[in-house]
């Protein structure tokens, strides 16, 4: 072991006088009591639990098996007749998502915000508008949506809604996973 830091016994007594007449400091300690977290700040952090927990779900490899030309989609075990109410507008969306302009990645994000809006709020029915384009987010987002396990089924709009451009978008508001 190298002898650089050792200290002769003169600079130990040069160090003791420079400090004159000092006193051991006794060391008390504070308790500080946790602050109360605002209901506001729980119900964000709740939010964006559920946003994670939401888009959990969303695998870029995954490829359902969709109907194309009008695009839809019916889980196995859905009720037939739920697909055609939702094709001739039984279900008015309430929420409207429009992810024009955005990335995989922020569209992603935007349609698990929406589906937990959906499901908070108990929301039957929600459109989403991807636009013409480059029938990127067209390809994707029926892929995403189908991986989802409150999402019934969905369809292509009907003009009012978007037409080709849009999805509408039904969900499984009774599930058990809903109500957490």
């Amino acid at each position: 072991m190298l002898n650089k830091f050792k200290l002769t016994h003169d600079d130990i007594n040069l160090f003791k006088n420079s400090l004159g007449d000092t006193k051991k400091i006794k060391q008390d300690t504070v308790l500080h009591k946790p602050q109360k977290r605002s209901q506001k700040i729980i119900e964000t952090q709740k939010q964006q639990h559920e946003k994670v927990n939401t888009e959990f779900y969303f695998s870029d490899d995954y490829q359902p098996l969709l109907q194309e030309d009008p695009i839809r989609y019916s889980k196995e075990n859905a009720d037939p007749n739920e697909i055609k109410k939702l094709r001739r507008g039984f279900y008015e969306p309430e929420f409207f998502l429009d992810l024009h302009g955005l990335t995989l990645q922020e569209s992603k994000k935007e349609i698990a915000a929406l589906i937990a809006a959906c499901l908070r709020e108990r929301t039957p029915c929600a459109c989403i508008m991807y636009g013409h384009g480059k029938n990127i987010l067209k390809k994707q987002t029926p892929m995403w949506l189908a991986q989802h396990p409150q999402i019934i089924c969905f369809h292509q709009a009907p003009k009012e809604f978007g037409g080709n451009a849009a999805l509408l978008i039904l969900f499984d508001i009774n599930d058990k996973l809903a109500n957490n």
